[in-house]
């Protein structure tokens, strides 16, 4: 089959190549002239484990095109992907201006019929919005409604997670399309054909059913991840062992032991945002949703818990907001490891890292830093400044710093040389945040050791 994708971002540019794999005909179009001259070259925008020799693969083979070229992109196939961006809008309403933007270019130059299928995590009604878009562009182009070309719009919404994306693109859990139009259905079964020979995965649903289900499974799974941080939180005030109590609770088949990780938490494009736009749909059709209300909240105060640590080891005397207005981390250096808010890739959106930067940076603190994959991206975001040092290795973030802080889980940092660590850093401290150690082995390697849910927390800080 012959398949457009518009918007070559984590979810276009993985979709368009594991399609191409599958032997699809796949056309990938983007305003981003630099990043399709890169494409062609083989260089890839974000790092996915993966990805890169695929998009060669199939690119070298004549199954992958890109290009700038809208009017190419919409004459290529009948399968329209839109899978651009919907950032938080100033209220955190999911912003559909791209998604919009795109159903209006595709009603600009399509002259045979269409099945546009959105790929974005957009609110439920959106459907409707990009039908009703469409409808305007074409009844402006043609006179009579004979003349039209028709075309449906499908709701096919992405479940991938970053760092494993291929993997769950290849192997797909399930595959929900939302659509009330039996051709559509026909050729979206067509298309996903490569991916449904195991067993069943196709769930085809109303439109509507389909938006929200891409919605309520991010919220459930940031759901998760906040009751978790909460129950961490109450261990430290009652003296219990949060991982003790994951073990406990994740043996119950009903609960399993996905997503139940206490953190310093969930950050990226997908949930922070998610969480936030279906509060804002909620709230637009007179609905107070508390659940996800909390969740949010839990998971804003769940960021400060790693500098919370910090001046709890340093100036136990003061809160939080007397170190920042009397810089009392001034001439502190913290060595941090991880930027990216999850392993595996180098998304530094939403990281649980910015948040304590920031606020080491108020208080007066240096940062070095390193990430085995997110150091240009923090190098974009950050520019040169003499408070944050991005080095090389994780030992050289080490060194001459006074303590160090673990904002994220990569596999290279589980295992590490203790006895450099001790030697390296000024102090033997190390603030985690991702709960990668044992509590009664890093006593006896005389590590002070703060971690998520297993330390006593002093809660004057808090005020």
């Amino acid at each position: 089959m012959k398949v457009t994708v518009f918007g070559i971002g984590y979810v276009g540019l993985v979709q368009g190549a594991i399609l191409a794999d599958a032997g699809h005909e796949v056309c990938c179009v983007d305003v981003d002239q630099e990043k399709i001259d890169n494409l062609r070259k083989g260089i890839i925008p974000i790092y996915e484990p993966g990805l890169a020799s695929i998009v060669e693969k199939n690119y070298a083979e004549g199954r992958l095109l890109f290009t700038t070229n809208a009017s190419e992109g919409v004459n290529f196939g009948e399968l329209q992907f839109i899978a651009v961006g919907t950032p938080p809008d100033e209220d955190g309403s999911a912003d559909l201006k791209y998604v919009l933007a795109v159903a209006e270019t595709i009603a600009s130059y399509m002259s045979s019929s269409k099945v546009i299928i959105d790929k974005s995590t957009v609110p439920v009604g959106t459907a409707d919005k990009v039908t009703a878009c469409i409808d305007q562009v074409l009844n402006s182009r043609f006179c009579e409604d004979n003349d039209k070309p028709e075309f449906s719009v499908v709701s096919n919404p992405e479940f991938l997670k970053e760092g494993s994306a291929v993997t769950d693109c290849k192997r797909p859990d399930r595959i929900v399309i939302g659509t009330n139009s039996d051709y559509a259905e026909e050729l979206m079964r067509e298309l996903y054909e490569p991916f449904n020979r195991n067993h069943e995965k196709i769930i085809v649903m109303d439109v509507k059913s389909a938006e929200l289900t891409k919605y309520a499974a991010n919220c459930m799974l940031a759901t998760k991840i906040s009751f978790m941080n909460e129950m961490a939180n109450i261990a430290e005030r009652v003296g219990a062992d949060i991982e003790n109590v994951r073990q406990g609770i994740g043996s119950d088949s009903r609960i399993g032991f996905q997503f139940i990780y206490p953190g310093c938490g969930y950050g990226g494009s997908c949930f922070p945002k998610d969480v936030q736009a279906l509060v804002k749909t909620s709230d637009s059709i007179g609905y107070e949703s508390q659940i996800l209300k909390a969740v949010e909240s839990v998971n804003y105060s769940q960021k400060n818990k790693l500098f919370e640590y910090i001046c709890q080891h340093y100036l136990p005397e003061l809160n939080l907001s007397a170190v920042i207005e009397n810089k009392g981390l001034t001439g502190k250096t913290i060595a941090i490891w991880g930027l990216a808010f999850k392993p595996n890739t180098d998304d530094m959106r939403e990281a649980p890292s910015r948040v304590l930067m920031d606020a080491l940076w108020l208080a007066g603190a240096k940062v070095q830093a390193y990430d085995p994959e997110s150091m240009e991206e923090a190098q974009r975001i950050y520019g040169n400044r003499d408070d944050l040092i991005l080095m090389g290795t994780k030992e050289a973030a080490l060194n001459g710093a006074d303590l160090l802080v673990i904002c994220t889980e990569w596999q290279s940092f589980k295992a590490p040389d203790f006895e450099t660590i001790k030697g390296l850093l000024s102090e033997a401290v190390i603030v985690d945040g991702r709960n990668l150690f044992n509590v009664k082995r890093m006593k006896q390697k005389q590590f002070k050791y703060y971690s998520i849910g297993r330390t006593p927390t002093d809660t004057s800080l808090l005020k």
